[in-house]
């Protein structure tokens, strides 16, 4: 009697563990003008607002953005040193065009991308006809979660 308790209490647990693991973290993203000089004014503008998902390696991103000054050309994912700090690209996502729309994507991250991604290094750039270096960016942030 008693092995079987603990064989349910042990199962129990591990189903526990198991849902808790597949529970995805949501972040959240302010699509905001890049840094700019006052002689960029007239390129740049614009905001917008992307969602990510990470279920497993899997992240999931979806946004709109809209107010560009020229229609948006591509999106990608970069990886900062820190928050704040421009880094190299890390991924593509697509990116309807035009001065308003949509972006989106999925991919595969290793575990390394997945730690930089609890510790705020990564952000999504989006880039427009006349701002080829880009226009609006946004760092991927945990979402606050409701108690």
């Amino acid at each position: 009697m008693m092995a079987a308790m603990r064989v349910a209490i042990l199962a129990f647990c591990l189903s526990a563990v198991a849902v808790s693991a597949q529970t995805p973290k949501t972040f959240r993203a302010r699509l905001s003008p890049v840094a700019l000089d006052v002689a960029m004014q007239t390129t740049i503008g614009g905001s917008g607002a992307v969602t990510a998902s990470l279920s497993g390696a899997r992240l999931t991103i979806s946004g709109t953005f809209d107010g560009l000054k020229s229609p948006a050309t591509i999106a990608q994912i970069h990886k900062s040193p820190i928050a704040g700090v421009r880094g190299p690209v890390m991924a593509d996502l697509t990116v309807s065009g035009g001065t308003t729309g949509t972006i989106g994507g999925t991919l595969t991250l290793t575990p390394q991308q997945s730690a930089d991604l609890e510790k705020k290094r990564l952000y999504v750039q989006l880039h427009s006809e006349k701002a080829p270096d880009g226009n609006l960016w946004g760092w991927l942030m945990p979402a606050e979660t409701k108690r």
